[in-house]
């Protein structure tokens, strides 16, 4: 048959829906079971307006950023959450949960301080509430624990990571109340695991090494 019949034969079959051409579109998450990779547990699905809804003055807002992270929590599953951090930590902050990721050590839950669940009877959580939640998070405008000045998280220079696991030891102090630090339990921080090595690799200071007292949650650093 001559090639221009064959054109003109294609045309009408696919006029007439005889011939149909097979499109690709994008799988939807729902396809993947819940808790994966593909379809992740969503703790936290803010914007950076709503993780910033917690006063602190503007010039400290402004060098905020959100980001979205993965992690395996203590159910063995994927799980989505968003960590608000200083713009200039946002590399670290991704390498860090990387690492966890691929190491699959277990993070409790990733949610900003100004998520609704720590806003309580009008007033926002100071901390406390993050950290009984088990709560892994970074900027906080607050003071420090026990002072009068400033808290690295107040810039957006730390993150507190397992609390409960990694509780914050000062004389007869332990916060959150009731903690054990136990170096062996699962989402213990040691000097061994390797989201602490990446930390330090990248500069950090990690508060499990201080002498003073031990903040085993706790990770600083002052952005450049």
């Amino acid at each position: 048959m001559p090639k221009k019949y064959l054109f003109f034969l294609f045309f009408i079959l696919t006029l007439s829906g005889c011939l149909t051409l097979e499109k690709t579109s994008a799988v939807s998450p729902e396809r993947f079971a819940l808790g994966t990779i593909q379809n992740p547990i969503v703790d936290s699905n803010i914007t950076l307006s709503e993780a910033l809804r917690k006063p602190a003055p503007p010039e400290f807002k402004r060098k905020q950023r959100i980001v979205d992270v993965l992690y395996y929590s203590f159910d063995g599953k994927i799980h989505r959450g968003q960590i608000v951090i200083d713009r200039r930590l946002v590399r670290d902050i991704q390498q860090v949960f990387q690492s966890a990721l691929e190491t699959k050590f277990p993070i409790n839950s990733v949610i900003p301080i100004s998520h609704d669940r720590f806003h309580k009877n009008g007033v926002w959580n100071s901390d406390n509430q993050s950290m009984l939640a088990n709560n892994t998070s970074a900027f906080n405008y607050r003071k420090v624990t026990g002072g009068k000045s400033l808290s690295m998280h107040s810039y957006g220079f730390a993150i507190d990571i397992n609390p409960v696991q990694n509780p914050y030891f000062k004389g007869s102090i332990v916060l959150p109340e009731g903690a054990i630090y136990n170096p062996v339990a699962p989402g213990a921080l040691t000097a061994a695991s390797p989201i602490v090595k990446t930390f330090k690799r990248l500069g950090w200071d990690w508060g499990g090494e201080w002498k003073s007292l031990k903040d085993y949650q706790h990770f600083e650093k002052v952005a450049e």
